[in-house]
């Protein structure tokens, strides 16, 4: 808004409303609106609580706006009108707020959602090692649990076959019925028993006893265990079962017995075999408890060993977290050693390329920033400076607007060059193909006329197929030319051509071009290529020095060079040197 006076018709200008902001603005009251009130009904003017504001400009003697409640379009029935508002003056606008209600504030946008990290907080060093340990802990859990019940079984296997042995022999021994002793035939089943009885030599835990005629024998076998050594109706109550085998309890643990009965005519009598298995079985726990002991310690080793392994593995993994840490804004130098050929070793070499693509994105960011501010600074200072002190007079007007536009139009092609230099470093700057390389230059002799007032002369016509980028070549060959123009007079000859030769083993497609200018410097020859790099001073060049930057980048691009051959004095050849033969994606592409 002005500081002038504004009428009854003027347009108003209302403040945004800030939220934010400290102190609520005002705003103007707008004309009568048809739209706000009834028929027969006085304009409002929409008012804030306070008092108003009078606008700038109103003056001591204006009649103050009468503030009034707001109506709303319409009554419900049966509702008594408000009586008329008095009528505003007429005058400069004034300042008024709604003043039903509080002011409303927009709603606050919802907070960020930040995702919660899933995963373990655990290294991934001591996860591995979590892993491997608590999978072999449950290998071996599963192994001791395995050969304890084999083990068992087998302990329960031999006691059983050890008696079906004694049986069988017992029985072997009763069907002789011969005594040992007399050679005689056994007289009584207790004779046949004590003798046999006291040829046996059982296995430990194996006892062996008879029974003739429900009284134990006084010969028993083998060492009965102290909680049944005194219990004299043991083996006389195995005699009496109807079953001749079976396992049960006893106040010695698991029992395990057989029997073998013999009648004859003096009474009857029993073998009676019997297998108490704790001592098998305390020997396994024996056993099993050594294995565990053994088993844990390898455990713990395996755990020492497979946290060392973990790490050797996860090294390259945590070089690269290293090597990204160590990453700076400016520096993205770091790389990860590439080590053998396995998984990680290609996540080390994916990580080295991902480097190398930033980095190039990098530098040609940096240098294209660089080159900007630097070539652009003395454009920008010359406009500034003749803006600032933009005279009055039409004709030194007109000269300082003329200089201002060209340096503008110098601005826009130093950002089109430097554009073009950022663009060179992408893979599809050149796209190479087949083409008629006699055409290609036929095409740059007939563009390069209308740069300048110099007789130009085509002097070599390469005729065959190239495989090159016509279009980014002929764009070369005519910054070649516009540096001919710039560096020679009107009327002077400019020669230019194309011919096949080959350049240490490799055919190539030679283009170049001589003028007859003042020639290269020799200490500039290796330096001119380069951006912002200018030869010897010429007061007809305004060039930002980046057009043979460009013609190098072509070259470099097509995976060929750029030279120049000049005598100071007696002029310049520029030239390109481009390979004939397709790269090698092409060639795969054509097989």
């Amino acid at each position: 808004m002005t500081d002038r006076h504004r009428g009854a018709a003027d347009p108003v200008t209302v403040p945004a409303f800030d939220p934010a902001g400290p102190t609520l603005p005002r705003a103007w009251a707008a004309a009568p609106n048809p739209g706000v009130h009834g028929p027969g009904q006085a304009p409002i003017a929409q008012r804030r609580s306070g008092p108003p504001v009078d606008p700038p400009g109103a003056g001591a003697g204006s009649a103050p706006a009468t503030a009034v409640s707001p109506v709303p379009h319409s009554q419900p029935a049966g509702h008594t009108p408000a009586p008329a508002a008095s009528p505003v003056p007429q005058g400069p606008p004034s300042l008024h707020t709604p003043a039903a209600g509080p002011a409303v504030r927009p709603a606050d946008p919802p907070e960020p959602t930040v995702p919660r990290a899933r995963g373990s907080r655990l290294p991934a060093r001591w996860r591995i090692t979590a892993w491997i340990m608590l999978t072999t802990l449950l290998l071996l859990a599963v192994v001791l649990v395995t050969a304890r019940s084999l083990l068992m079984r087998d302990v329960s296997t031999r006691a059983n076959a050890d008696l079906a042995q004694e049986a069988d022999e017992f029985r072997t021994f009763a069907a002789q019925g011969v005594d040992p002793t007399t050679s005689q035939p056994f007289t009584s089943v207790r004779r046949l028993l004590e003798v046999y009885l006291q040829r046996q030599s059982p296995v430990d835990g194996e006892v062996m006893a008879g029974v003739v005629d429900g009284v134990q024998l006084d010969v028993v076998r083998g060492n009965l265990p102290a909680a049944v050594a005194n219990d004299p109706t043991l083996f006389p109550g195995l005699a009496m079962l109807p079953s001749t085998a079976a396992v049960t309890e006893s106040a010695a643990g698991e029992l395990r017995w057989g029997r073998v009965d013999i009648d004859s005519a003096d009474g009857r009598g029993s073998f009676v075999i019997a297998a108490f298995t704790r001592g098998g079985h305390v020997a396994v726990d024996r056993t099993m408890r050594t294995v565990a002991a053994v088993s844990l310690t390898g455990l713990v080793l395996t755990t020492g060993i497979a946290y060392l392994v973990a790490g050797r593995i996860l090294l390259p993994v945590r070089t690269v977290r290293e090597v990204a840490a160590e990453i700076g804004e400016t520096d993205l130098s770091g790389r990860v050693p590439v080590e053998g050929r396995d998984d990680v070793a290609a996540l080390a070499a994916t990580f080295n390329a991902m480097l190398d693509r930033l980095e190039h994105a990098y530098t040609t960011q940096r240098r294209f920033i660089d080159d900007a501010g630097h070539e652009l600074r003395t454009p920008i200072t010359v406009v500034r400076g003749h803006l600032e002190l933009l005279p009055d007079d039409p004709a030194e007007r007109r000269r300082s607007l003329a200089l201002v536009d060209s340096e503008l139009s110098r601005m826009g092609r130093i950002v089109s060059d430097l554009l073009m230099l950022a663009k060179s470093d992408q893979p599809d700057f050149v796209v190479q193909r087949p083409v008629d390389a006699a055409q290609t230059v036929l095409d740059i002799e007939s563009k390069v006329q209308a740069l300048g007032d110099r007789r130009w002369h085509l002097m070599e016509v390469a005729e065959g197929v190239a495989w090159i980028d016509a279009q980014r070549v002929t764009q070369a060959m005519l910054q070649l030319a516009a540096n001919a123009v710039a560096h020679t007079e009107p009327g002077t000859t400019v020669q230019l051509g194309s011919r096949f030769a080959d350049a240490d083993g490799v055919p190539v497609i030679s283009f170049y071009l001589s003028d007859q200018g003042p020639g290269v410097r020799p200490e500039d020859a290796p330096l001119i290529f380069e951006r912002f790099r200018r030869g010897a001073p010429n007061e007809h060049r305004a060039g930002a020095g980046l057009g043979l930057a460009i013609v190098r980048a072509i070259a470099d691009a097509h995976h060929g060079s750029a030279w120049v051959r000049s005598v100071p004095g007696d002029g310049a050849t520029f030239g390109l040197d481009l390979p004939v033969e397709p790269p090698h994606e092409n060639r795969r592409e054509m097989r």
